[in-house]
C-alpha cells in the first residue's frame, strides 16, 4: 500500500524511521501516549504551542499529515491516556512517523534551552538538592503537572513526586532527540517501549 504522506526534507530523516512489521494495536497506543507526552514536555519548557508545531510540519513539508490546528488537535487526542472529548482517532505508522520528525525539529531549535535545563538537574542532583528550586526547572515542573492533570485521565492516581520523575525523565529523553540523530533515537525508544 503507497503511502499518501509527502516526503519529508530530509528524505534520509523518514527512511531512519522504518519498521521490520507493523505495530500491534496495543503497540499503537504506547507509541500514540510516549509521542504525546514528549510533546507535552517540550511545550511545558520551552512554551511552544500548536503554532510552533505546524510550523514544523510546514518545515518538514509534513502539512499533508498535519495540516492545520484541528488535525493536530486530533493527532494528540489519538492518545489513550487523554480525557476524551470525542476527537479520538486511530494514529497509523506515517503518523507516528511524522509526529517524531515534528518532535525532533523542535527539540532541535530548543536544545540550548534543553541543554541549560538538564545542567540545573545535574548540578541539584550534586548539590542534593530538589530541581524545583531552580525557576526553570521549577516552572517546567509546574507547567508540566498542571498540563498532564488538565488532559489526561488517570491524573489524580499519580502521585506528585512520580509526576515529577515523568517530567524529569522526558526532560532528559529531550536532550537526546535534540542531537542530529535524535529522530533515530525517538523512534527506537518508541518500538523498544511496545
Amino acid at each position: 500500500m503507497r503511502s499518501t504522506v509527502k516526503m519529508p526534507t530530509s528524505a534520509d530523516s523518514w527512511q531512519d524511521l522504518s519498521l521490520g512489521q507493523a505495530p500491534d494495536p496495543s503497540q499503537l497506543d504506547n507509541i500514540k501516549a510516549q509521542l504525546d507526552l514528549v510533546l507535552l514536555a517540550l511545550e511545558a519548557l520551552a512554551g511552544i504551542g500548536s503554532e510552533a508545531m505546524l510550523q514544523a510540519a510546514n518545515d518538514l513539508k509534513l502539512e499533508s499529515v498535519v495540516s492545520d490546528r484541528v488535525a493536530l488537535w486530533r493527532l494528540r487526542q489519538s492518545n489513550p491516556l487523554r480525557k476524551s472529548s470525542g476527537g479520538r482517532k486511530k494514529l497509523d505508522v506515517e503518523e507516528a512517523r511524522s509526529l517524531v520528525l515534528i518532535i525532533c525539529h523542535l527539540a532541535k531549535q530548543h536544545q540550548e534551552l534543553i541543554r541549560r535545563a538538564v545542567a540545573l538537574l545535574e548540578q541539584m542532583a550534586e548539590q542534593n538538592s530538589e530541581p524545583h528550586r531552580t525557576a526553570l526547572l521549577g516552572d517546567y515542573l509546574d507547567t508540566f503537572s498542571n498540563t498532564y492533570e488538565e488532559r489526561m485521565e488517570e491524573s489524580e492516581n499519580i502521585s506528585t513526586d512520580l509526576l515529577n520523575q515523568l517530567a524529569l525523565k522526558l526532560l532528559i529523553d529531550l536532550l537526546f532527540y535534540s542531537n542530529p540523530n535524535g529522530h533515530r533515537r525517538l523512534w527506537l525508544a518508541l518500538l523498544g517501549r511496545t
